[in-house]
């Protein structure tokens, strides 16, 4: 199937190592000038490197930005000041009980997962609605749906992507630009990896077994009853990205494996 993104120039933020790499490297594969990000230059190379030799003629570059304030979008958009697709994947977690998560918490999960987004969509939106033609995608959560309990604060983070995404949407009805939200569910990615591997050597168990754990008693309402491979999330999110997508806009897409009990 050609997604027609052959030559159209793709942001990816946070996408040095897991969803974001993989949409990275997916993109890059459907023929998309590909724009990595990173917080250091050592990432940032690697991760091009590691796309360029699984696919030696990608298109890819990379820009080192940190997205904990305001400069982070301040230097991307210096760098690239238009793109086709931005994909807004940069973002943090903590688990944390609620009664323990101070103000700068709250602002810094903030900043980083929706600010980071807010700004880089309100700069690029111009130009795609001057060609008529864009793509935007949040990639948030089902937890942003269903508020964990153990990290409320970045629940929150992921319902404010979903609210954004669905305003910015509404603001451009009629147009060839649509801007949705992927909600994805547990996933493998470079940091839920690390926090199960923790968990494991803590409580003296394989990470088999946590998983099994972790799905039995914090996520039971899963049907697929695995962590969802960082590949699985970024083939919709290249589909959304597509030119055949079209039709989906001011979406909520789920790719959770079932967690979020409803059936719309």
């Amino acid at each position: 199937m050609d997604l027609k993104l052959i030559g159209k120039v793709a942001l990816i933020t946070g996408s040095t190592a897991g969803i974001g790499f993989a949409i990275a490297k997916s993109l890059a594969s459907e023929g998309a000038h590909v724009y990595l990000n990173g917080r250091t230059q050592e990432r940032v190379d690697a991760a091009t490197a590691a796309i360029r030799s699984h696919a030696a003629t990608a298109e890819v570059d990379g820009i080192v930005a940190d997205f904990s304030g305001p400069a982070g979008a301040e230097v991307v958009i210096a760098k690239l000041p238009t793109v086709d697709v931005l994909v807004n994947n940069v973002g943090i977690f903590e688990p944390k009980p609620f009664a323990e998560i101070p103000d700068a918490d709250w602002y810094r999960l903030f900043e980083i997962n929706v600010m980071s987004g807010v700004r880089l969509s309100r700069h690029y939106l111009a130009a795609m609605l001057k060609r008529n033609w864009g793509r935007i995608l949040f990639i948030s959560s089902e937890s942003g749906v269903q508020i964990p309990a153990e990290m409320v604060h970045y629940g929150m983070t992921k319902t404010a992507q979903i609210a954004v995404a669905r305003g910015i949407a509404e603001s451009v009805a009629g147009t060839g630009v649509t801007v949705n939200s992927i909600l994805a569910g547990p996933t493998e990615s470079e940091g839920v990896g690390g926090f199960v591997e923790a968990m494991a050597r803590q409580e003296n168990k394989s990470k088999a077994e946590i998983e099994k754990e972790f799905f039995k008693n914090v996520r039971p309402s899963s049907l697929l009853k695995r962590f969802a491979t960082v590949d699985e999330v970024a083939a919709i999110a290249t589909y959304v990205a597509s030119e055949l997508s079209s039709a989906t806009n001011g979406a909520a897409l789920r790719v959770d494996g079932g967690v979020v009990r409803a059936i719309l």
